[in-house]
């Protein structure tokens, strides 16, 4: 059993969902950025995503586009962001780790490679918001050979016809788009999310997070309780930014992150 299902089974087991915080690699730099890493466990986090910052993102609103900004300015490469897994590693043999970016850093790096790669640094899943299922050859054969899971990634507007499509190979879990828009943005209302689900459990047995737009406690709580996980990254980042100074960390900025984590996991542990 990967660390991935093992979480959703334990959650299950508890009878309540997970939350999933976000934190941008190297943002805003790799120290503060691992720190933060290595403190999201104890503050709540059941599983953590982690950005591979890129220069030309699709998905992201402002937010997180600023934060991949900072991160490449700090230093941030694929090598890096895996060398922040390893460490973690060191210490934490539990929480699962997903790697979510876009496909060209991928590429650049070399399938292959990446894949065993990030298996060996402690990496379980990756979300690569670009790659569509018909380009999925690229990097499926070698992911599953190194164990790692492909998240895939369904929305508001995916159709039956496409959703059963998308989902037939799927594994780890599935990541609803709750919204058609950018992260960071608007917020489906606790209906939508209530529509949306049993169209998604129809074509998949797979636990089902939902992002984008879920930003406050009680909205984490909804999107635990009518999915399996809350996603938070937009505004965990926003106040990661509010704490920096001329773009750099300060005393503030793990702490206040952090006690924002803590809030949410509250939130969904009620």
């Amino acid at each position: 059993m990967s660390r991935i299902q093992a979480r959703f089974a334990a959650l299950k087991a508890e009878g309540r969902g997970a939350l999933i915080p976000y934190l941008q690699a190297c943002d805003p730099d790799f120290d503060t950025s691992l720190e933060l890493l290595r403190a999201m466990p104890g503050a709540g986090a059941d599983l953590i995503e982690i950005g591979v910052p890129f220069s030309d993102p699709a998905a992201d609103g402002i937010t997180i586009q600023n934060a991949a900004i900072r991160g490449l300015k700090a230093g941030a490469t694929m090598a890096r962001v895996l060398d922040m897994v390893r460490t973690f590693r060191k210490d934490d043999n539990d929480t699962p780790i997903v790697l979510m970016g876009y496909l060209n850093p991928i590429d650049s790096y070399g399938p292959a490679k990446f894949c065993f790669d990030a298996a060996a640094a402690g990496v379980d899943g990756i979300i690569v918001v670009d790659m569509p299922t018909e380009e999925a050859d690229l990097l499926d054969n070698h992911a599953r050979e190194a164990g790692l899971d492909i998240i895939s990634l369904v929305a508001p507007n995916t159709s039956r016809s496409r959703l059963f499509h998308v989902l037939k190979a799927a594994s780890g879990f599935v990541y609803y788009v709750s919204i058609t828009g950018i992260t960071g943005t608007n917020s489906a209302s606790a209906e939508d999310l209530s529509k949306a689900l049993p169209r998604i459990r129809e074509a998949t047995d797979l636990p089902v997070a939902i992002g984008f737009g879920i930003s406050t406690p009680e909205q984490a709580r909804t999107a635990s309780r009518i999915g399996d996980a809350a996603v938070v990254a937009s505004a965990l980042i926003k106040t990661l930014a509010a704490t920096l100074h001329d773009g750099k960390a300060t005393q503030q900025t793990v702490p206040s992150v952090l006690s924002q984590l803590r809030e949410l996991a509250t939130a969904v542990r009620s």
